[in-house]
């Protein structure tokens, strides 16, 4: 039995439902409900459509920049009760919408077990999921999408569907990266992967040194092992006490990311981790350097994602190989900036692989992953840096890394786009959930 709320303007129901973590972009549906249930998603679908409303749905809001208007739409925010369940012999784990990445690794690491998660431990599971996904795990095993097993939905007639590889493959494969509006998600079932320990960490020196560390960095990405991830960061982090002296003292280059092992030897981790550290720290020596052997359940930490709501521009590409020149002409003009964190993360390894038991948005055929954090008022900046980046760009996007919804984006082919459509078109043939679809 449901008992939510329907949430109006102006009363508290609606502003708990609509909060987003990325405040430069607020969202103002006709109405707004908070889903705990499966029960209270089917109550709001019925809802939508007695009042002819679009239905919309979120968890976090970390991407609400991207999100259309709301102008006709109850929103559903997703947090539906429940734990995560682990299978540690399946080696799988049942998580509703509404758990955090936090929930998933608190449940997974002690079995030694990790999901291909993001940076952040407050990101919600479900929206990163079907938006692609790339994980400092990435390179070993792949998008994130394609670690779905099992997706649960509401859809526009208010059926739950389990969809798998053998019931209705082919929305199973639309949902994967399709962009959205198939209906409202309530659980995934994902692939854990045995990773009983790491080396994971982050190294900063002063933003003088970045055209050497970017160009050492630049040179050992080009023949890393897969089991390696790794972020290049031109940072210039407001003024948080919190924030460690070193941080707060100017711009600073960063490397940091994760060395995984799928056993409890290190051996060939340390190999690799003294691999790229030991070169970087013969340039000079690091501010601050966080670097440390740990359990899967410190990686979440180590990219300093804020766990609070910003006030953020975002921005993306996804790049070929760089090159000496390119990689020095990027920390040239980040460094120029006032950007909070330009960034280029390693692609490459599984991530380039296509599945073929993967969903629509399989692989990414890039090199380097580039993201932009600045404050909402950098547009200038953030223009400046993707300039520098023109002769690279690959022309795809990942829509977990996308700033906004008038940024190019291009991460289906048109081909796909048709086809995904079709899928839509099949399962919400009124286009209750149209309104919810990422360009492709």
């Amino acid at each position: 039995m449901s008992s939510f709320e329907v949430g109006l303007r102006g009363t508290s129901a609606y502003e708990e439902a609509t909060k987003v973590f990325n405040t430069a972009a607020p969202v103002t549906p006709v109405a707004a409900v908070t889903a705990t249930t499966v029960d209270d998603v089917q109550a709001a679908v019925e809802h939508a459509q007695a009042q002819g409303l679009r239905v919309r749905t979120f968890t976090t809001g970390h991407a609400s920049p991207t999100f259309a208007p709301m102008t006709d739409a109850l929103l559903v925010r997703t947090r539906l009760q429940g734990a995560v369940e682990v299978d540690v012999d399946a080696r799988t784990a049942r998580v509703p919408a509404g758990a955090l990445w936090g929930d998933v690794v608190e449940a997974a690491a002690p079995h030694g077990l990790v999901a291909v998660h993001g940076t952040s431990s407050t990101v919600g599971v479900v929206g990163y999921l079907l938006r692609g996904g790339i994980s400092f795990y990435g390179r070993k095993f792949g998008v994130a999408t394609n670690s779905i097993r099992a997706i649960e939905l509401v859809t526009a007639d208010g059926q739950v569907r389990r969809v798998d590889a053998e019931s209705d493959a082919e929305l199973f494969w639309a949902v994967r990266g399709g962009g959205g509006g198939f209906g409202v998600v309530t659980a995934v079932e994902i692939a854990l992967f045995p990773v009983p320990a790491v080396i994971t960490g982050a190294s900063f020196w002063p933003l003088a040194h970045a055209a050497e560390i970017a160009q050492v960095w630049q040179a050992w990405t080009v023949t890393a092992p897969d089991i390696a991830t790794t972020a290049l960061r031109v940072m210039n982090l407001p003024p948080i006490p919190t924030l460690p002296v070193a941080l707060r003292s100017g711009p600073v280059v960063s490397v940091d990311g994760a060395v995984l092992s799928q056993t409890t030897d290190l051996t060939e981790a340390r190999a690799v981790y003294e691999s790229l550290l030991k070169p970087l720290r013969a340039v000079a020596e690091p501010v601050l350097d966080t670097w440390h052997e740990a359990g899967p359940e410190d990686v979440p930490q180590t990219h300093m994602d804020p766990p609070n709501p910003v006030n953020a521009l975002g921005d993306h590409l996804l790049l070929n190989e760089l090159g000496p020149d390119g990689i020095t002409n990027f920390v040239r003009i980040a460094g120029t900036t006032s950007v909070t964190s330009a960034e280029l993360r390693q692609a490459g390894g599984a991530l380039g692989v296509p599945d073929t038991n993967g969903g629509v948005l399989n692989h990414i055929d890039a090199r380097y992953v580039y993201h932009y954090a600045g404050a909402a008022s950098d547009v200038d900046g953030a223009a400046k840096v993707r300039a520098a980046l023109a002769p690279w760009d690959t022309g795809r996007t990942v829509p977990a890394f996308v700033g906004s919804r008038t940024q190019p984006q291009g991460h289906l082919t048109d081909s796909q786009v048709l086809a995904v459509n079709r899928v839509r078109s099949r399962v919400d043939s009124g286009g209750l959930f149209h309104g919810d679809v990422s360009l492709g």
